[in-house]
This record gives structure tokens, sequence and C-alpha cells, in this order.
């Protein structure tokens, strides 16, 4: 679904933000990741390639969601940096919306590389020095896509439910933003089911590389 919003969102003209989450337990890793060295990382499956870059992310406890960007909006036009640094002060609002404290990360601290949630990349969100928040992007002419991961502190009282909430609310009052469901059309929904069935359900795509 992320990737057809993405092929969309030119003709989409507004950003859109979904959240979303598994049936099952679950990782996903980035796009230009070896699927042999991931699979000896984890022993969730299935193990799914995504379209954005990134290391792999176990979809167990986490909450998970994406923000669709086309052209014609500012957010586009920003270097990487700049965009993953916005969606982590966002989430950071949030989070401080709902009394928990987080800072964003200083510099790189990498102890396993190609682990999403092992240390901390420039711009990372932590909380009392641990990861909670990471993401990845893709940018092509029809706009940018970015997916990420958020995992709460086992202390934290609040629910997936307080955070979705407090992330619309947080943009809401500081852009002044109207939220509007997206209405899937049939064109998208037949989108979606195609490259469930001819790509990210095909071991050739994600064991492949």
């Amino acid at each position: 679904m992320d990737e057809a919003l993405l092929e969309a969102a030119l003709g989409l003209r507004q950003p859109v933000l979904r959240f979303y989450s598994w049936t099952e337990a679950a990782a996903t890793f980035g796009y230009s990741q070896k699927y042999f060295e991931v699979a000896r990382w984890t022993p969730l499956r299935p193990l799914i390639r995504r379209s954005t870059g990134g290391g792999l992310v176990l979809h167990d406890t986490d909450w998970t969601y994406s923000v669709t960007i086309p052209p014609n909006h500012g957010w586009y036009g920003l270097k990487a940096v700049e965009s993953y640094q916005r969606v982590h002060e966002w989430i950071r609002a949030s989070f401080t919306k709902l009394g928990l404290t987080t800072n964003l990360s200083a510099c790189c601290q990498k102890d396993a590389p190609g682990l999403c949630f092992v240390g901390a990349e420039k711009f990372d969100l932590l909380s009392e020095d641990k990861k909670i928040a990471g993401a990845a992007q893709r940018r092509n002419r029809c706009g940018l896509l970015i997916q990420g991961s958020v995992r709460a502190p086992e202390t934290y009282q609040a629910s997936r439910v307080d955070w979705e909430r407090a992330m619309m609310e947080t943009l809401s009052s500081s852009r002044e933003i109207r939220w509007m469901e997206l209405q899937i059309d049939n064109d998208l929904n037949r989108r979606i089911s195609e490259l469930i069935r001819e790509k990210y359900a095909q071991p050739v795509y994600n064991e492949g590389g």
C-alpha cells in the first residue's frame, strides 16, 4: 500500500499519513540489503524487502506508519537528512504531548550495521539514550515515501492509539492542518493487489540481490 500511495502521490497532490499494524510478527529490510545476510539476524518470517532503504526492522511490538509527500509540497524539496530530522521532530513533539521526554540523536552510534534499532543514526529519536524511532526514505519523480517504526519504552503507559492521535493533533495545532480520511478508489485498490501478488509475495523479489 505504501508503494501504491507513492505512485499515486503526484495525482493526489496532498501528503498522506498512514498508520498500520501487523497481523503476525514479521520483519522488513532495506531495499539494498542482501537477503542471505539479514536472514541470519532474525528468525521472524515472513522477511520482506521494503521499497525504501535502511536496515532490518522487527515488526513484533513496534508501531508503524508511513508518510507520502507529493512533488508540489515543500517537504519534497528537503535534503534527505533534513527530511529525516523533520519527521522525527514531529514524533518527538507528539511524545512530548503525551508526557514522554525524548531527544534527537546528535550523531551516529552504530554498534551493528544493518540492524535498525541497534545503535543510532543522526536524528534518530531517543529516550534515555535508547533509540525508539527510526525511518527509511525513497524519493522519485512521483513523490517522497517515508516508512517509520516506533518502539515505545516498555514502561510507557500511553497506547498506540494515544500516540496516533497525538501525531495528528500536534501537526494540526502547529501548522493549521485539517485531516481528511483518504478514500481508496478502485484503481488504487487494484494497484495494491497487483503489488502484493506480483512483487511483495514473490521470493524472487524478497530474496534476490
